[in-house]
């Protein structure tokens, strides 16, 4: 009996520091990086936003991994070439909050980004969408057609086959779990989180290198419990929107450029050729030496096919990319 004593007291004392070592963490993060950007209420639900240039509307959606800072370059880029760019932490990464209560599937999340731009008196943008980002931004399309000016891809999904949740995921099942999820997140996160975030962002970024820029903030953001669940219902919501959009793609008459990495180690190629061939009137941009973090390693790539979505030239803004002509498939 003594002995269970002093394990439970053992147990509850190594827990107690764990959740306090966890909040400093999260308050030494939060104080390296601090909101830099503007709030915007969306059906009772704040939204975190960078804005930068004045000019034709260009909103960016960042994938599972970071926040709005993922296109920091790409906004500068934007501004020196006449848009209007602005960056959205999704709901409940970076300083985003996340509706309570209830699922926050992609065609939520695309409810509150319109209810955001009309807010903000934004109207036919060009919605450019990485990774996960892009069943949101196909989901937008179908849900308000006429809304939006054009959509750029970027190393998207759109399928549900070949995504790495397929047929599940243990860990994002085990961070969702109501009580035991909570308890890990607050207590294990912190010393098993730099290493799980280590290990995800080098599969993320292969062959790439990670920048180390890049890492810390993502290790300072992934530290905190919130963000880490919200990322993992992200990937748990993924295929059951996709499956539930993807027969209607064809449908899509918002003009859709979609770029990829020739290098990508997910099976983005595969989703970006067949969305092409499901819509015909789309334009399809290969990055040869490119992977799968293309906001980051490839900004100017990114605004090349903005401006050829808007009617301007592909090669103008980067003599140093090296993305293929903007092509049909037969």
């Amino acid at each position: 009996m003594v002995a269970i004593t002093v394990l439970l007291a053992v147990v509850l004392i190594l827990s107690g520091a764990l959740y306090g070592y966890g909040r400093h963490k999260v308050r030494m993060a939060e104080k390296r990086y601090p909101p830099r950007g503007e709030f915007v209420e969306a059906d009772g639900v704040k939204l975190h936003f960078i804005r930068k240039g004045e000019g034709r509307p260009v909103v960016f959606l960042h994938g599972g991994v970071l926040t709005a800072e993922d296109y920091r370059e790409t906004i500068d880029i934007a501004a020196r070439s006449g848009y209007c760019g602005i960056a959205f932490d999704r709901p409940g990464y970076g300083y985003s909050e996340r509706p309570d209560g209830e699922r926050v599937t992609p065609g939520k999340q695309a409810m509150l980004l319109r209810r955001a731009l009309i807010g903000l008196g934004i109207e036919k943008p060009i919605l450019v969408a990485h990774s996960w980002s892009g069943v949101l931004a196909l989901t937008y399309a179908l849900e308000y057609p006429d809304d939006l000016a054009g959509i750029v891809t970027l190393g998207a999904g759109f399928y549900p086959q070949g995504y790495p949740a397929e047929k599940g995921d243990p860990i994002s099942t085990i961070a969702m779990a109501p009580v035991l999820g909570a308890f890990l997140l607050r207590t294990l996160l912190p010393v098993v989180g730099p290493l799980l975030t280590n290990a995800v962002l080098r599969e993320t970024f292969k062959p790439e290198p990670v920048p180390e820029s890049y890492r810390q903030a993502t290790l300072a953001y992934w530290l905190r419990p919130s963000q880490f669940r919200v990322n993992r219902e992200d990937v748990l919501a993924f295929v059951p929107a996709a499956k539930a959009a993807m027969g209607r793609y064809k449908r899509i008459r918002t003009p859709l450029v979609i770029v990829v990495g020739g290098e990508d180690p997910f099976p983005t190629k595969e989703h970006s050729y067949r969305l092409h061939r499901e819509i015909p009137d789309s334009d399809l941009i290969v990055l040869p030496h490119a992977a799968h973090m293309i906001p980051q390693n490839h900004p100017g790539d990114v605004m090349n096919a903005v401006r050829a979505l808007s009617g301007g030239s592909a090669g103008e803004l980067s003599a140093k990319e090296d993305a293929e002509p903007i092509r049909h498939l037969p």
